[in-house]
């Protein structure tokens, strides 16, 4: 019970964090491109290599918490279904440039800075 209620609230905040996030990147750049939804995509894969690579390699996040912070906070906060939608449509509005764009950049970008987050927690 202590697992699924860390995760319910950890998820309640990621929720909450993906919408203020998201809607401040849409506020700076605009919507021409789903700078919301990549930006938040980006934080949330540097975040999880992070959070895996410190406790995997320590007891600073003990098992309770990392279930909390990976499923539950980054469930809420990163977007793939949101990713998804807003691909397509702009296949469907026949924006195959910036639909490539958009998958291309999200997954490369993601993998790195999963990379990113997995080396700065080698440092820590």
């Amino acid at each position: 019970m202590e697992v699924a209620l860390s995760i319910g609230l950890f998820g309640a905040v990621g929720c909450l964090a993906r919408y203020f996030l998201s809607g401040w990147v849409y506020g700076m750049f605009g919507r021409f491109f789903p700078y919301g939804t990549f930006v938040v995509n980006i934080v949330g894969a540097f975040l999880i290599g992070l959070i895996m690579e410190v406790a995997l390699r320590s007891t600073l996040i003990p098992p309770t918490l990392r279930l909390g912070l990976t499923i539950g906070f980054l469930g809420g906060l990163t977007t793939f279904s949101t990713f998804s939608y807003e691909t397509f449509r702009l296949l469907e509005d026949g924006e195959f440039f910036i639909a490539s764009a958009n998958v291309l950049l999200s997954v490369l970008t993601c993998l790195a800075f999963t990379w990113v987050g997995i080396i700065t927690a080698r440092y820590l």
